[in-house]
């Protein structure tokens, strides 16, 4: 059984899910197929099988995150810190083309969220960013081609 390195916000937020689906999705589903069932013929009734292709995603989405909180491995990165990427760390890079900086943190990958600025340990960029220092230089393949940054920040917080 592979072990899932998490942030403990990350595991809150699975655990929070959870609690949605199992407190709130999965009662409103049920409710939804009876309410369907009510209709008569089910081989004919759209409502009951769109309620039944519902009900087996918010079942296996239960089943798929009660699997990884049981796999979570809560790294604690508040006790980490130097200028050695690490697990959590806060990174922030430099582009060497075009000396856009950009600034992630190292998480999960059932945490990852581009948006918030928040990649995978297990990502091209995560990968190659580990125990990098302030002023290394790394080359990720990225979508868009060969990406050459500069490691000019380390933190953990």
């Amino acid at each position: 059984m592979e072990r899932v390195p998490m942030t403990a916000e990350g595991l809150k937020g699975l655990e929070d899910e959870l609690k949605q689906l199992k407190s709130f999705e999965r009662p409103a589903i049920i409710k939804a197929i009876a309410a369907a069932r009510e209709h008569g013929d089910l081989s004919e009734n759209a409502e009951y099988t769109a309620a039944r292709e519902r009900q087996g995603f918010i079942e296996g989405r239960i089943a798929e995150v009660e699997d990884i909180i049981s796999r979570a491995d809560v790294i604690d990165f508040s006790k980490l810190s130097g200028k050695t990427v690490k697990f959590g760390a806060t990174v922030k890079l430099a582009d060497e083309d075009t000396e856009e900086k950009v600034k992630y943190q190292i998480v999960g990958p059932y945490e990852a969220d581009l948006a918030k600025g928040r990649i995978s340990v297990t990502s091209p960029i995560g990968r190659a960013l580990i125990g990098k220092s302030v002023g290394d230089t790394v080359e990720v393949q990225t979508p868009r081609g060969a990406r050459s940054y500069e490691v000019v920040g380390v933190q953990f917080k």
